[in-house]
């Protein structure tokens, strides 16, 4: 063992209750977190940083706030015992075997005591089953002892009750931080979880959710979309607590991380699944799906297709083949989810735009008139790629004015141009979403095209068949630019002449 690890050891026998003077700002908060991975760089690979450092951090909240409830309930008059022991005066109860303190106190096989935490949290809180035990601790070779020690004691450092931080808003704020920081670092394997921040904005812009609505994304990583819906009925003035909020996610780990997301923001009515969506949708009711007022999904783009059941009649539009991509299943399934007004905004490739062997399902979809707009987006948007994205945008209620229409935005050249990856700015999310609301033709950016002109296109979507995306080219005065080659060739005659005689006065032969 290293000197230094033998440090924190013996730290974390003298130093199990650390905290900080003052209160946590929103920039110490996530500097914090994010310094927690560099305990870990070098012996984690870093697409496995995320589970402990997440695990952990979410422990050492509920366990720090249920101690401030717990001490006020006692201020207030209530028993100790029926403070810290009642679970029903609780949001969430954490027994006494649970409690940080158990594992500040732990300096042997702490991965172990790690997975026995979690599953006593776990089955004292029915609401945070596959949280935190989705993954193993006890794994000496994904994460070893030494780190895992000394995570903990990083995190002994600073108290998270909701009186040590500037203001409760910020914790949540701190954890989507962290989520793009990991998300900076993951690779192609970020856009399993994270879709950038700016991205989910736009959507969110785009389909305006409001208080009462019931808001679902079927492919829901770690719930950033949902959590930008809620954002943005509060920023709106609306009650965000009046919202439905459902998802479904088929990474075991991105479940887990999306319902600490949902609780770390303080979001109560919100329910997630883990499973596949397209071969077993589990939102469901009274053996019916769901049906919403708004979906948003970045859903995986160009997985394969296998065949599945379709016990709830969701592909109206034709299967995809065998050796296809399932990106027009997600599509349909997303479609079949929306109520007689829903709208949904979803982010495709733009193959779906185009490709031949899903011509029947993009047909059908066209002539259905289910298709309110397309948007292309730049190229570098994405984590991990330089695929280019664009919006779908379907609407079950479409106004009169826009049937048998589709609005076409080329919004590809309008970003902030980034070393890893480029970005929208606000002023190129409004100009997306004001283009949307006023739905009319703009010169270079926008085009409706009708049912008519979209055949002649023989249904390829492809937003440069609609706007005119050509460079307007500067005259050029053809007598002016021979004007100026016989004066550039003057002044070259000019100086070569000058130049022979200074050579000749040096006495080189010419």
């Amino acid at each position: 063992m290293t000197n230094d690890k033998a440090k924190v050891r013996e730290n974390l026998r003298f130093n199990t209750t650390l905290t900080t003077p003052g209160k946590l700002t929103f920039y110490a908060l996530k500097t914090h977190m994010w310094d927690a991975a560099d305990i870990l760089r070098g012996s984690i690979d870093p697409n496995e940083f995320r589970q402990p450092i997440m695990t952990l951090l979410f422990l050492k909240r509920l366990s720090d706030q249920f101690e401030e409830k717990a001490e006020r309930l006692e201020k207030s008059g209530i028993s100790k015992q029926d403070a810290w022991e009642d679970p029903d005066r609780h949001s969430f109860f954490i027994p006494n075997a649970a409690r940080w303190s158990v594992l500040s106190k732990t300096f042997e096989n702490i991965g172990q005591k790690i997975d026995k935490v979690c599953s006593i949290v776990e089955e004292a809180n029915p609401a945070l089953e596959g949280v935190l035990t989705n993954t193993v601790y006890n794994d000496k070779k994904r994460f070893p002892d030494d780190d895992l020690l000394q995570l903990v004691s990083h995190f002994n450092q600073k108290r998270l009750r909701n009186s040590d931080l500037e203001n409760e808003d910020i914790f949540g704020q701190a954890y989507e931080y962290l989520l793009e920081q990991f998300a900076d670092s993951a690779g192609k394997k970020a856009g399993e979880f994270f879709t950038p921040r700016e991205v989910v904005r736009l959507l969110v812009e785009l389909v305006e959710p409001k208080q009462g609505m019931k808001i679902c994304d079927p492919t829901c990583g770690s719930g950033g979309m949902l959590i930008w819906s809620f954002k943005y009925v509060e920023e709106k003035g609306g009650d965000p607590n009046d919202l439905t909020l459902h998802g479904q996610e088929r990474l075991y780990g991105n479940y887990g991380m999306c319902k600490m997301n949902m609780i770390l923001h303080d979001i109560e009515n919100f329910r997630i699944e883990h499973e596949n969506v397209l071969t077993t949708p589990l939102l469901v009711q009274d053996g019916k799906l769901i049906h919403y007022d708004r979906v948003i999904a970045n859903f995986p783009f160009s997985m394969p297709w296998k065949e599945t059941k379709d016990r709830y009649k969701r592909f109206l539009f034709g299967l995809p083949t065998l050796k296809g991509k399932a990106d027009y299943a997600f599509i349909q399934h997303i479609f079949s989810i929306l109520n007689e007004v829903g709208l949904a905004a979803i982010i495709c490739s733009q193959g779906v735009l185009f490709r031949e062997n899903e011509e029947k399902m993009r047909v059908g979809m066209v002539k259905a008139d289910i298709i309110d707009a397309v948007i292309s987006l730049p190229a570098k948007l994405f984590y991990g790629t330089g695929l280019a994205a664009c919006i779908l945008i379907l609407n079950k209620n479409k106004p009169k004015s826009r049937r048998g229409r589709i609005l076409f935005t080329y919004a590809t050249k309008d970003y902030e141009e980034l070393p890893k990856r480029d970005k929208l700015r606000q002023v190129d999310i409004t100009k997306i979403v004001d283009a949307y609301k006023n739905y009319k033709d703009v010169e270079k950016y926008c085009h409706i095209a009708d049912l008519e002109e979209i055949k002649e296109n023989e249904f390829n979507l492809i937003v440069s068949r609609y706007v005119d995306t050509s460079e307007v080219e500067e005259e050029v005065d053809i007598q002016k630019s021979i004007d100026v080659l016989k004066k550039l060739e003057k002044e070259k005659q000019e100086i070569e002449i000058q130049l022979n005689r200074n050579l000749k006065e040096l006495g080189f032969k010419i």
